[in-house]
C-alpha cells in the first residue's frame, strides 16, 4: 500500500525566538527539519514538505527527493495544499507530521501505520498524568478532571481518500488534522506516544532535544555495492578515478569507472537511496559518457544532507589486469578529494579470481565496495 508522508513547516514559529522560523534553526548542527524529514526516510514511499515560499531555496538543500509544496495561511490549509498535491496519486494512506517534532522515533510511525490497517484514522498521544488547575488572574480557580484526557501528538494517520474528503469539507480553523478528520464523522485511534517525541516551540525546547539526540547515541549504517563492466576496444580503463593505460577499455553508459560505481551504490545503499540507476537513469541521454565523480559526488552530498559522514570505505577490484597495486595510492587520493575525506579513510585493493570467471578470462572487471557512514 502507498504511504505518503506530509511533514508541515510553513510557519514562522516567533516564539522559539532567534532570527530564523524554528524549523530551520539548528539542532545537533543540522537544521530542524532536515532531522524530522529523515525521521521517515525508509518508512513511507513519498514524502512531501509543506514550506513557507520565502524557504524554497533552504528547504531544497535539505529535503532530496522530497516534493515541496506552497504552504496556506493557516495549518490546514497548508496540509491541504498537500493534500491535493498528492489527489489522483496512488497514494492510500497518509502520515501528517509538524516539521517541528524532529525526534519522532520509527516505532511511532510504525504504531500509526499498524492501526490504520483497522482504522480510518490513528495518531499518537500521551495520557495526561499531571493535575489540572483553571487559573484567573493568577491564581488557581478550580480543578479539571484528567480522566479520559491525552497529549495529542504526530504524524496523524489516514486513509487518503478519507481525510482528503474532510479536509475539502471543513470549514474554518483546526488545532490539528484529527480535529478535521473527527468532524467528518472519522473514527481516530490513540496509539501510544513518546515523550521524546516533543514538539519544538520554545528557545528551552531545542536544549531538551539535543540531550535526547545525545542519548540516542550514534548511529552507524553500512552499504554494500557490487558493479562489473566488459572490456571493450581502447587504451586505457578508468578505475577509481584514475586513468589506467591498458589494452583494452571497459564498456559502459558513463565512463565505466567500475570502481566509482560500487563505491557510489555502496554510499546510496547505506541510505536506502537505490543504486546509480535510481538517480541517473542509463535511459537519460545526459548521462551517456558521463564522469563517474558526478555520481560520487552525488552520494557523498545526499549523505552529508542525511546528517552522516564516512568514517571509512573499501574498494576491492578484481580482475586479472591492469596491474592495480602501481596505482592503488594515486586511486586512494582521487576518492578522498571527491568524497572530501582523509585518504586513510578510504582503501583500494585488488584481487584475481585465479583464472577463473569471466575476470579471469580477461572479459571483464568486477567491483565490491563497503561503506561505513557515521552519524554522531
Amino acid at each position: 500500500m502507498t504511504t505518503a508522508a506530509v511533514i508541515v513547516a510553513a510557519g514562522r514559529g516567533s516564539r522559539a525566538g532567534g532570527t530564523l522560523p524554528k524549523q530551520w534553526q539548528m539542532l545537533a548542527g543540522r537544521p530542524v527539519l532536515a532531522h524530522t524529514i529523515d525521521a521517515f526516510r525508509g518508512h513511507v514511499d513519498r514524502i512531501v514538505v509543506v514550506i513557507h515560499p520565502d524557504d524554497r531555496s533552504m528547504a531544497e538543500a535539505v529535503a532530496a527527493g522530497c516534493d515541496l509544496v506552497d504552504g496556506g495561511p493557516t495549518r490546514d490549509a497548508s496540509v491541504g495544499n498537500a493534500l491535493e498535491a498528492l489527489a489522483g496519486s496512488a497514494v492510500m494512506q497518509v502520515l501528517i507530521h509538524d516539521g517541528a517534532r524532529p525526534l519522532v522515533s520509527g516505532a511511532v510511525i510504525a504504531r500509526v501505520l499498524t492501526a490504520l490497517q483497522g482504522h480510518p484514522g490513528a495518531a499518537p498521544a500521551l495520557p495526561v498524568t499531571d493535575a489540572l488547575w483553571r487559573g484567573a488572574e493568577g491564581l488557581v480557580a478550580g480543578t479539571q478532571d484528567r480522566s479520559g484526557l491525552w497529549r495529542a501528538q504526530t504524524p496523524q494517520g489516514f486513509r487518503f481518500a478519507e481525510i482528503l474528503a474532510a479536509h475539502r469539507a471543513h470549514m474554518g480553523a483546526a488545532a490539528d488534522d484529527v480535529e478535521v478528520a473527527r468532524a467528518a464523522g472519522l473514527d481516530v485511534a490513540i496509539v501510544e506516544g513518546e515523550e521524546a517525541n516533543l514538539k519544538l516551540t520554545f528557545a528551552a525546547d531545542f536544549a531538551r532535544a539535543e540531550a535526547i539526540l545525545k542519548g540516542r547515541g550514534m548511529e552507524v549504517r553500512l552499504g554494500n555495492g557490487y558493479d562489473v563492466h566488459a572490456f571493450t576496444e581502447g587504451d586505457h580503463v578508468w578505475l577509481c578515478g584514475v586513468k589506467v593505460p591498458h589494452g583494452r577499455a571497459l564498456l559502459g553508459h558513463s565512463d565505466a569507472d567500475v570502481g566509482m560505481h560500487a563505491l557510489t551504490d555502496a554510499i546510496y545503499g547505506a541510505l536506502a537511496e537505490g543504486d546509480i540507476g535510481r538517480h541517473f537513469p542509463p535511459s537519460d541521454p545526459q548521462w551517456k559518457g558521463a564522469e563517474s565523480h558526478i555520481f560520487l559526488r552525488h552520494a557523498t552530498e545526499l549523505m552529508r544532507a542525511r546528517g552522516f559522514d564516512l568514517g571509512n570505505c573499501d574498494v576491492t577490484l578484481v580482475c586479472e589486469r591492469p596491474k592495480i597495486g602501481p596505482h592503488a595510492a594515486a586511486m586512494q587520493a582521487a576518492l578522498a578529494q571527491i568524497m572530501g575525506v582523509e585518504p586513510d579513510r578510504v582503501s583500494v585493493k585488488a584481487t584475481t579470481s585465479e583464472r577463473l570467471g569471466f575476470t579471469g578470462r580477461e572479459e571483464g572487471i568486477a567491483a565490491l565496495a563497503t561503506a561505513c557512514l557515521v552519524k554522531a
